[in-house]
């Protein structure tokens, strides 16, 4: 099943909505559209992308017509280091999108996945670039079957009970969820969105885990988040240490 991008437009007609068959990326041609000028809140979609970007440099796996594909090109009233805050926006909007749609209960691991019964189902990438952020989501719907390899287990919406989900309505739903959560942030709500995020997340406090730092792991147990969105990470000597960017994942038991 693929989106049908008239249908979208009817459900979202002050957006710009660009679809396509198979793209590179769509965070690529997001960027080229930013550059021209596209508005806050515009669209770029694929029903299959060659070269999806992952967290870190990873390929995000885009098999044609099985997930979800897409990059909101954002023009918030917010600064760069605002990135880790709309990230929790946007996985916030992910999260209880997939509720809203499928009944399903997800789980947020810091910073940027979507889980669903300890199973990666979102992938979530942010970018800043010439004062745009570039949201890239990547939701598995129809996946039956994922690559060896990959650093977290994967599942779809499809593998939970939720096969042949109509796109349309659940990306209307993440887009106005996130427009949502985006107002909070320019509003101040800061403290609001870090308190409805640890008590969505089950990563957020009181999660042993292995911090990977491109280099060296330090394994800790979790110890919630920090004014501007950054996990703490308690370490076996008691110290504290900010994680403002790195792989989390649950020590293996």
């Amino acid at each position: 099943m693929v989106l049908n991008p008239v249908v979208l437009r009817e459900l979202l007609p002050d957006r710009l909505v660009e679809w396509h068959q198979s793209l590179p990326s769509t965070m690529h041609r997001a960027s080229v559209l930013a550059k021209q000028g596209s508005p806050h809140g515009s669209i770029v979609g694929a029903d299959e992308q060659t070269q999806g970007e992952g967290r870190m440099g990873r390929v995000w796996h885009s098999a044609p017509g099985a997930g979800l594909y897409f990059t909101l090109l954002l023009r918030p009233d917010l600064s760069p280091r605002d990135s880790p805050m709309l990230t929790l926006c946007l996985g916030l909007a992910v999260a209880e999108a997939i509720c809203r749609c499928t009944t399903l209960r997800c789980d947020l691991r810091w910073p940027n996945d979507v889980l669903v019964d300890g199973r990666k189902v979102c992938g979530i990438l942010v970018k800043f670039e010439d004062g745009v952020f570039l949201a890239g989501i990547g939701i598995n719907l129809d996946q039956r079957a994922f690559p060896d390899g990959l650093q977290t287990p994967a599942t779809s919406l499809a593998l939970e009970g939720f096969a042949d989900m109509p796109r349309e309505p659940l990306l209307q739903t993440i887009a106005q969820l996130v427009n949502s959560y985006l107002d909070m942030l320019q509003a101040g709500a800061k403290t609001t969105i870090i308190d409805t995020f640890q008590l969505a997340s089950s990563y957020a406090r009181g999660k042993d885990v292995d911090v990977d730092f491109g280099g060296y792991t330090e394994r800790g147990v979790t110890d919630g988040l920090n004014e501007d969105g950054y996990l703490w990470l308690r370490l076996p000597s008691g110290e504290r240490r900010l994680v403002v960017a790195g792989g989390v994942r649950p020590v293996a038991s």
